[in-house]
């Protein structure tokens, strides 16, 4: 059985123990492997030996986003080239990537947390799962790959791009499971119901991740396809999906904190949170071996629940998320920032920095639109070099965020200006 009791229900007390023992042991392998880490801590002065337990980890450096890109691309990697058996990566606000590398046994604790993931959803080795997150250097295909094939249940490795053809093959195959995003399964919902196909799946569960989405959304998923579904959390730097997930009574995602230590910081003056306060969420990894990362920054806002859940499991629960404390958005499951456009925009020649993106979701899916103002010098009533024009910038922005966006020449001053901070994103999608 993946739900191992004397992890997922010990005593405060009893993880607490744990996580110390753990925390100890990254902290002496970041330091003698990693020249970022250890020179961060001999800056304030901090020895692996000052680190005693959990009750010392406000003494450690905080690692961002930036971090990673600084040190592209293994600059973080605590173990050897030799032991790196996979890599995985990300874009960010500069459009290089932010690259993760996991050892094997790495993989072998990764596929587990998804399993016990699986697990929560009640999902077991008698079930057929498709998984139709994107395969790559996303981690969301080949993650929840793992943790189905370690629970034991037949993998169906459709991804994305098909839809036809997976409902087809959810249908004959009689698939039980499904792992996607939420908005890519409202699809496939209406994609069955256009064929009057629902009757014919056996669907029971899905896991959804990658993207946020609401209790609505959930409720909507449930009653289009008669199945339970449940949320599942992860970030490719901490591990990838599986770092959290919720149970059936969905009062918030249990976090795996035998091997990710999480804490709720004030975003503005970093200093730790007292229990229940929502804040940004950090990370700490206590098991990884590739890539261990210390007081990782997430920007994701939220609070922990440490009170033992309906289900029996007594792992801390972090809540729906209330936002951001930065400006990244999630399209369709990749992560998108407005500076990766302005940077894009700055190095083409006849569009101005001035840009409006728009995010909305028709059919259930994420569409990205971006209004670009066409530069004076260039504008004009020629169609041929707009659409010239138009075609070199969506080459550009799709080159820099990783994903195909509508672009619209605009005039020039046509975009409104603003006195503060400059608004550069109009969110349509219902995520409250």
């Amino acid at each position: 059985m993946i739900w191992n009791e004397t992890k997922e229900c010990m005593s405060r007390d009893e993880m607490e123990f744990l996580q110390s023992k753990r925390l100890v042991k990254t902290v002496d392998r970041v330091y003698h492997n990693v020249e970022f880490y250890r020179k961060k801590m001999q800056q304030v002065g901090i020895e692996p030996g000052d680190i005693k337990g959990i009750e010392d980890l406000h003494k450690l450096p905080y690692t961002t986003k930036n971090d990673l890109r600084d040190t592209y691309p293994f600059g973080l990697f605590a173990a050897p080239k030799s032991e790196i058996v996979r890599v995985h990566a990300s874009s960010g606000t500069t459009g290089k990537a932010t690259v993760v590398g996991y050892t094997r046994r790495d993989l072998d604790i990764w596929s587990e947390c998804v399993a016990r993931a699986l697990t929560q959803a009640g999902v077991s080795r008698d079930d057929i799962i498709q998984v139709a997150y994107g395969y790559g250097l996303f981690t969301g295909g080949l993650g929840a790959h793992g943790g189905a094939e370690k629970l034991g249940a037949i993998v169906v490795p459709m991804s994305t791009g098909n839809t036809k053809k997976l409902t087809t093959m959810m249908i004959d195959f009689g698939v039980t499971a499904i792992a996607c995003t939420p908005s890519y399964l409202l699809h496939i919902a209406e994609v069955l119901e256009e064929s009057g196909s629902i009757p014919e799946i056996k669907l029971k569960a899905a896991v959804c991740g990658a993207e946020p989405w609401t209790e609505n959304m959930r409720k909507q998923i449930e009653e289009k396809l008669h199945i339970h579904a449940f949320d599942i959390y992860g970030l490719s730097e901490v591990m990838g999906p599986g770092v959290a997930c919720d149970c059936e009574y969905h009062k918030g995602l249990h976090v795996y904190e035998d091997h990710f230590l999480p804490e709720i910081i004030d975003p503005e003056t970093l200093k730790p949170l007292p229990k229940g306060e929502t804040g940004e969420l950090v990370f700490t990894t206590l098991t990884k071996e590739g890539l261990p990362l210390l007081r990782y920054r997430t920007k994701d806002l939220t609070n922990i629940d440490y009170s033992p859940c309906e289900c029996g499991r007594t792992l801390a629960r972090i809540s729906r998320f209330k936002g951001r404390s930065d400006d990244m958005l999630i399209i369709r499951g990749v992560n998108v920032f407005p500076s990766q456009v302005e940077a894009a925009l700055l190095e083409l020649g006849g569009t101005t920095p001035h840009y409006m993106m728009i995010v909305d979701r028709k059919n259930n899916l994420d569409t990205l639109e971006i209004q670009v103002e066409v530069d004076e010098s260039f504008f004009s009533d020629e169609i041929r070099g707009l659409e010239n024009l138009t075609k070199k910038v969506a080459h550009a922005i799709q080159n820099a965020i990783g994903l195909a966006a509508k672009i619209k020449l605009v005039e020039p001053k046509t975009l409104e200006r603003s006195m503060g901070k400059a608004v550069h994103v109009i969110d349509k999608r219902k995520l409250v």
